[in-house]
């Protein structure tokens, strides 16, 4: 299909991503398989980014999954999602007990009392960040919680996630800064788990390296890196993201409130319209026809979850409507396929027990979209700060 007169993909950003979804809905209509003036391609339709992600042989994470290849820009190994099968598989099979829903369930206990308190504060605050009050503090809690941080070093994650994330594209350097930190934090951390081993990922690798695993200090840095940059800032947007539409759609909240047991089917809803990861690249190991259109091997085309998760064609005509009655048979915001995001279940659990928390400790509660800020980076959308009163509706 030609590209349509003035539609142009450019990455979005800081001052872009509170409306990213007029382009989205642009490009699947007009121009699906977008050829950026920037050189790579962007799928946003639905199926097509849903085959794309599921065919690792054609479409390839090895080469980065942003717009540059990442590795050279940080100076990193290559880590468990910059992988293709079968090396990636052999990667995840090491920690992917860790993550099963089961395990992650055992998380609720100790992290329900953490909501509630947090919003406790917020509600007796009156007014505060919303970011900074809860959606920030509880995923950083959880990652940390997984690689066996102890509490007093947790306050590190923010950084070097801020640094990673956002810095990796536009601040390199800062980037690498955060990075050399974290290398040399962890590099303490696994000294003690070898002497002190405990029921955290970091013990669970040395376990498999001790087996022959082959990972060394390198492999297991590498998972750090994945979890810390993959599990705080996206669950924050998913978290900011959900108290926007729920004081966008007072109705919503309503059923909610007077049916507490779709909780677990609007988090999914919540998940498919904020999708915190709005996309990532993949590089064409060959010659590939998507809509009578040829992305050649060697190119670089983006994933676009955001754009694939409102698609009129998956999710009806209201598909940019929340709907927490909405039955879901596919998401994209955690990929697809080999590559399906390792941390799903412990994102649902928080979305679960923030939103149930919530609703009870602040039935009332509203966030100001229009106020919000935020935070910079071409891949992931979500607040940096998003003003939060208890009682605003």
């Amino acid at each position: 299909m030609p590209a349509t007169t003035g539609l142009v993909y450019t990455p979005f950003g800081r001052d872009t991503w509170r409306d990213p979804f007029t382009l989205y809905r642009r490009l699947r209509d007009e121009d699906p398989v977008h050829r950026s003036p920037d050189g790579y391609w962007v799928l946003s339709r639905f199926q097509h980014v849903f085959d794309a992600a599921r065919d690792t042989t054609t479409f390839s994470s090895a080469h980065g999954l942003t717009f540059h290849d990442e590795r050279e820009e940080l100076g990193l190994a290559p880590t468990i999602v910059m992988m293709d099968p079968p090396d990636h598989s052999r990667s995840r099979r090491l920690v992917s007990r860790s993550f099963t829903p089961r395990h992650v369930a055992g998380l609720e206990a100790d992290l329900r009392p953490l909501v509630r308190a947090r919003l406790r504060q917020l509600r007796e605050a009156g007014a505060a960040d919303f970011v900074a009050g809860l959606a920030r503090p509880v995923p950083s809690w959880v990652v940390a919680h997984f690689l066996g941080v102890p509490e007093e070093d947790r306050y590190l994650f923010d950084r070097w996630t801020e640094a990673l994330v956002q810095g990796g594209a536009a601040q390199p350097a800062g980037a690498g800064t955060a990075l050399a930190e974290l290398y040399g934090y962890f590099t303490d951390l696994v000294d003690r788990r070898r002497h002190q081993p405990g029921d955290d990922l970091v013990s669970t690798l040395l376990a498999a390296d001790d087996e022959g695993a082959g990972l060394g200090i390198e492999g297991i840095l590498g998972y750090a890196f994945v979890l810390i940059a993959g599990g705080n800032d996206t669950t924050t947007g998913l978290l900011a993201g959900a108290a926007e539409l729920l004081t966008a759609y007072p109705d919503q909240r309503r059923r909610l409130l007077v049916e507490p047991a779709l909780v677990p089917g609007a988090v999914e809803e919540l998940l498919r319209l904020t999708s915190p990861v709005q996309g990532l690249c993949r590089v064409a190991e060959r010659d590939a026809v998507i809509a009578d259109t040829t992305i050649g091997r060697g190119e670089r085309v983006l994933l676009c979850y955001g754009a694939a998760n409102r698609d009129t064609r998956e999710f009806g005509p209201d598909a940019e409507v929340l709907d927490v009655t909405r039955r879901i048979e596919r998401l994209l915001s955690f990929s697809s396929g080999a590559h399906f995001c390792l941390g799903a279940a412990a994102a649902r659990l928080q979305g679960r027990v923030v939103l149930e928390e919530l609703l009870q400790e602040c039935p009332a509660f509203a966030v100001d979209a229009d106020a919000g800020v935020f935070a910079d980076g071409a891949f992931t959308r979500r607040y940096e700060s998003l003003p939060f009163v208890a009682e605003g509706l």
